[in-house]
């Protein structure tokens, strides 16, 4: 019993000895006996206001307003121009022949659906091109 308290003495002297230097002769802790200069907050600089972001906004059943006209490179080496022409397409071939899509539904300016049910399909810089009776196409610009 009296070594139980010996070994229990002998872990509190130690942690005792230790507080009671880190407390100076004054009484007041080290930490608080060092004052740290408080400098205020510099007043803040006049910001100008931030440009508002511009929001780009992909609506696929918005008719397209615009007209252009674009070549696309397809991979078994041929290339076709398509000429947009709002809700529907003009697409010449590398023969010269012309074909006429329409948008397919009508209100939207991705898909477009030719008389003859060939397909295509504009997704950025890339058409899918289906034709009737073949493997369909990607043609990129």
């Amino acid at each position: 019993m009296m070594f139980g308290r010996t070994v229990r003495v002998s872990f509190i002297v130690p942690l005792l000895f230790a507080a009671g230097a880190c407390v100076p002769e004054d009484g007041a802790p080290k930490a608080a006996s060092r004052v740290t200069p408080v400098v205020p907050p510099a007043a803040p600089a006049q910001q100008q206001p931030a440009p508002p972001a511009t929001k780009i906004t992909t609506d696929l059943t918005a008719p397209r307003l615009t007209t252009g006209m674009a070549t696309y490179r397809c991979g078994n080496g041929g290339m076709i121009t398509i000429q947009n022409l709002g809700t529907s397409l003009r697409v010449v071939g590398q023969e010269g022949a012309t074909e006429e899509f329409a948008a397919s539904p009508a209100n939207q300016s991705s898909r477009y659906q030719a008389v003859t049910h060939d397909a295509i399909v504009i997704d950025g810089r890339e058409a899918l091109v289906m034709k009737r009776g073949s493997t369909p196409q990607t043609c990129t610009r």
